[in-house]
C-alpha cells in the first residue's frame, strides 16, 4: 500500500478519485470523497506535522495518510500497518491550519479509521492484547468521573508503592471537589466539568467561578457531569459517543429553558468536542433527529472561558504578582480546533504578563487525549520537544488552557504547570 510520492511530480490539480461502489452509496464514503477532492496534494501539511517532523516517514504526515485513506476506498485492503499509520497521527489539526485548499482532514481521519478497524475487525485481526486491554481500561473508567476518581484517588493512597512510570501519571496536588459559593447575578452561564476534571484539578473550575462572579456572572455547576464524548469519539466508538452526546444534550436543556447566556468550558479539547456536537449528531442520528436542533443551538453558545473574558471589562481582575514571566503553550484544541491561536496571551498582556517568546509554539505537546497513553513513545518525545522549549527564558511558570496538556506536561517539568487561569485573582 505504498503509494509513489515523489514530490517533482506531483501538480497542483485536485484529487482525482475512484472510489469504489459500495463506499459510493455510504454516506461516510460520500462525505470522504468530497474531502479528498479538495486536496490537492501540496505536501504543506507535512511541514508542521508533528508525527512526520520525528519519524520522517511519508505515511506518518497528512497527505500520506490521505493516500492511505484513499486506496482504501478505492478497494485495497488495509493492513495492520495501515492503521498504525492512521492512528501515529494526534489529532492536533495543525495541518488544517497550514493546508491553502481547506481539506477536513481530521473528518477524512476519522473516517478512514472507522473503515480500517471495521474492515481488520471483519478478516478477524485485532489489537495486540495489552494495547487492547489498555485501551478497554480507558473506555471503561476515563470517561466516567466517579469511576475516574476512585481509581485516582486509589492511586495517591498508595504512590509510594507504585513504580515510577505510573506514579508520575497520577496529579501532584490532589484534591477533593471543590465548589466556589458564587453570589447570585442575572447572567448566569453553565459550566462545563468534564470527565477527568474533577477528578485531577477541581480547583481549575472553583478559580473560574470566582473570576466570571468578579465580572457579574454566574456559574450554575452541571447537575450530572459526564463525558463531553471526546474520549470515546477518537477510539472510534460512535455508539457510545452518540449516548454521550444524547444524555449531555438532555442534561443541559433544562439550563437552556433557564435562560443561560453561555456554556462555557475551561479544557480547550472539551470545548472543540461540544462545538462539534452537530456535525456528529447529523452523521449518526440524522438532521431529521430531535437531537440534531438541540446540538445546533447547544453548539452556537458553547465558549472557551476565554471567549467570555475577552468580551468582558476585565478591571476587576489582576494577574498574581507570583508570575511575571510567563511560557504559555496555546493547546491544538484552541489554537488548531476553536481558531482561537492567540486569545490567551492577548488577556494576559492586558493584564500586565510578560510572556516568554516559544519556538515552534504550534506544534503539539503530546497529549491528545488518550494518546499520551496508547502512543507514549511518540507522545513522550513530543512533551520533550516542547518542555524544552518551554522552560527557557528564565521562566517561572507554564501555563495552557486544557487539563489534558496541563497533566501531560506537568509530569516532567522541572517548573510549575497551570492553568492560566490560576495565574490570575
Amino acid at each position: 500500500m505504498n503509494p509513489n510520492f515523489k514530490t517533482s511530480t506531483l501538480n497542483q490539480s485536485f484529487m482525482q478519485t475512484n472510489i469504489i461502489e459500495s463506499y459510493k452509496k455510504s454516506q461516510l464514503g460520500q462525505q470522504a470523497n468530497e474531502i479528498l477532492r479538495s486536496c490537492v496534494h501540496c505536501g504543506f501539511c507535512n511541514a508542521t506535522c508533528p508525527t512526520y517532523q520525528l519519524l520522517g516517514d511519508e505515511l506518518d504526515g497528512p497527505r500520506g495518510r490521505i493516500y492511505l485513506i484513499k486506496q482504501v476506498l478505492e478497494g485495497k485492503q488495509p493492513t495492520q500497518k495501515t492503521k498504525q499509520h492512521l492512528d501515529n497521527c494526534l489529532n492536533c489539526l495543525n495541518c488544517e491550519t497550514t493546508c491553502p485548499s481547506g481539506v477536513q482532514y481530521h473528518h477524512l481521519l476519522e473516517i478512514g479509521q472507522t473503515l480500517v478497524t471495521n474492515s481488520l475487525f471483519k478478516k478477524g485481526i485485532q489489537l495486540p492484547w495489552r494495547k487492547k486491554l489498555l485501551r478497554q481500561l480507558i473506555l471503561k473508567i476515563m470517561p466516567y468521573p466517579k469511576r475516574f476518581n476512585f481509581f485516582v484517588s486509589l492511586g495517591v493512597s498508595v504512590n509510594a508503592l507504585l513504580p515510577e512510570n505510573l506514579s508520575k501519571l497520577l496529579p501532584r496536588d490532589h484534591q477533593q471537589t471543590l465548589f466556589f459559593e458564587a453570589q447570585q447575578h442575572s447572567r448566569k452561564m453553565l459550566l462545563l466539568q468534564g470527565c477527568v476534571h474533577n477528578a485531577i484539578s477541581p480547583d481549575i473550575h472553583q478559580k473560574t467561578a470566582q473570576l466570571v462572579d468578579k465580572l457579574g456572572i454566574e456559574v450554575i455547576n452541571e447537575q450530572a457531569p459526564a463525558c463531553c464524548g471526546a474520549l470515546t469519539h477518537h477510539l472510534q466508538e460512535e455508539s457510545k459517543t452518540i449516548s454521550f452526546i444524547k444524555n449531555n444534550i438532555d442534561s443541559w436543556s433544562d439550563a437552556i429553558e433557564q435562560g443561560i447566556e453561555a456554556i462555557i468550558s475551561n479544557a480547550s479539547g472539551c470545548g472543540l468536542m461540544v462545538k462539534d456536537y452537530p456535525r456528529l449528531v447529523a452523521n449518526s442520528l440524522g438532521k431529521e433527529s430531535v437531537y440534531y436542533d438541540k446540538a445546533v443551538k447547544i453548539a452556537a453558545i458553547t465558549q472557551d472561558i476565554s471567549q467570555v473574558l475577552s468580551s468582558e471589562d476585565l478591571s476587576p481582575l489582576h494577574l498574581d504578582l507570583n508570575y511575571k514571566n510567563i511560557a504559555y503553550h496555546p493547546p491544538c484544541s484552541l489554537q488548531h480546533g476553536q481558531h482561537l491561536p492567540e486569545i490567551v496571551e492577548q488577556i494576559l498582556i492586558s493584564l500586565g504578563a510578560k510572556l516568554s517568546p516559544i519556538q515552534d509554539k504550534h506544534l503539539c505537546c503530546g497529549s491528545a487525549g488518550s494518546y499520551s497513553l496508547l502512543n507514549p513513545k511518540i507522545s513522550e518525545q513530543l512533551r520533550n520537544n516542547k518542555l524544552e522549549h518551554l522552560q527557557k527564558n528564565g521562566t517561572d511558570v507554564i501555563a495552557t488552557a486544557n487539563i489534558g496538556c496541563l497533566h501531560h506536561l506537568q509530569t516532567e517539568s522541572k517548573i510549575p504547570v497551570k492553568h492560566w487561569l490560576q495565574l490570575i485573582n
